[in-house]
């Protein structure tokens, strides 16, 4: 099979589809890998590396495009690339259809087969090419947070630590799953009192069990919610539904609630967030405030970590790219269940749920 990577072009995106040490299990195969040139740079992997694996280096997107059967990238397509997606085309990414009715309806039109890394899900209804990008978002939730509860860039000037004799801040984390755990763990770390809250009891005893004793756990609803934020510093939204749109567990209404300078990162961002004011931030701008709250809803976190990011991403994509690339994606997903999951569009046709009611298609 003829697999392309392309340079991401969305904005201070830095991760690139695939390592070298991903394109030589291809290449090994007899299988055809096109790199766009430089596309690998900023995650530290040049073009001399992917010549030295096999790949073949083209000059410009639209070539890698047109050459292949299979596109390996890491984020959705976006306009200028609609054009560039054949019928029939197989494109591996993250998607979030349901956040974006543009990208599904542009898809649709083109009659590619739409496999997004977000909703393969594996027997134990576990998401394996979504966790460790949400592992690195977790992380950097809360490192992001904690900078922008500085003074000089309208936060509350909190140290989330603290030191001898003053209180740590506080951190409330909505959603125990793997963003939410991380977060927490990297919280905790730091010294802060952090509570994290889950409709889910037994995620809320895992993170019982596994994180250390000031982690609090906490059962989510609207009226502890609303308690809570009152008191909290920092705010990390790490609610997760399969292939759908976040709830809005923080209304516009509970920012007049939260303490001028709270800060809030949303990381459920591609997914439509889970507060009602989030909209769509870059690396370039990434924060706004409204309510003297500072949001921080940068969409593509991990693509400030490309280096991590990118090996953390070829390790968990990697053995499934290979299923496709060697069986064709039809007998792939016969093969293996989970893949099929990652079915999303087909052809035109929209198969997987979430995606119609988001948008209430046929």
């Amino acid at each position: 099979m003829k697999i392309g990577i392309p340079k991401e072009i969305k904005n201070n995106e830095s991760r690139v589809g695939m390592t070298p040490a991903g394109v030589l299990e291809l290449t090994k195969k007899n299988h055809t890998v096109y790199i766009q040139t430089t596309a690998g740079e900023g995650s530290g992997f040049f073009d001399a590396h992917y010549l030295e694996v096999g790949a073949t280096i083209l000059p410009t997107i639209a070539e890698v495009y047109s050459k292949s059967d299979m596109i390996v990238k890491v984020k959705e397509p976006i306009a200028e690339e609609y054009p560039l997606i054949k019928e029939n085309q197989i494109v591996f990414t993250y998607f979030h259809f349901a956040s974006s009715e543009p990208l599904t309806k542009a898809m649709i039109k083109s009659k590619a087969i739409c496999i997004a890394y977000e909703t393969v899900e594996d027997t134990e209804g576990t998401l394996p090419l979504l966790t460790p990008m949400s592992e690195v978002a977790g992380r950097m939730a809360i490192q992001q947070g904690a900078k922008y509860l500085e003074k000089p860039v309208k936060g509350r000037g909190i140290l989330l630590g603290g030191v001898p004799g003053v209180t740590p801040g506080k951190v409330l984390v909505l959603g125990a799953g793997v963003v939410g755990v991380q977060a927490a763990k990297m919280a905790a770390g730091l010294g802060a009192h952090v509570t994290i809250m889950d409709i889910n009891m037994k995620r809320l005893r895992y993170v019982n069990d596994v994180l250390p004793n000031h982690v609090i756990t906490a059962f989510s609803s609207e009226y502890s919610i609303r308690q809570l934020i009152k008191t909290h510093d920092l705010i990390v939204g790490g609610v997760l539904v399969k292939g759908g749109k976040a709830p809005k567990l923080i209304t516009k209404d509970m920012l007049k609630e939260m303490r001028p300078g709270t800060v809030v990162v949303d990381v459920a961002v591609d997914q439509g967030g889970c507060i009602e004011t989030t909209k769509p931030t870059t690396h370039e701008n990434p924060t706004y405030i409204i309510d003297d709250v500072v949001h921080y809803c940068v969409a593509n976190m991990p693509g400030a970590v490309p280096y991590t990011s990118t090996i953390a991403l070829t390790n968990v994509t990697l053995p499934y790219i290979l299923k496709l690339a060697n069986n064709g994606w039809e007998k792939a997903c016969e093969i293996d269940k989970s893949l099929a999951k990652g079915l999303n569009i087909i052809k035109g046709a929209v198969v997987y749920e979430e995606i119609n009611e988001a948008f209430d298609l046929n």
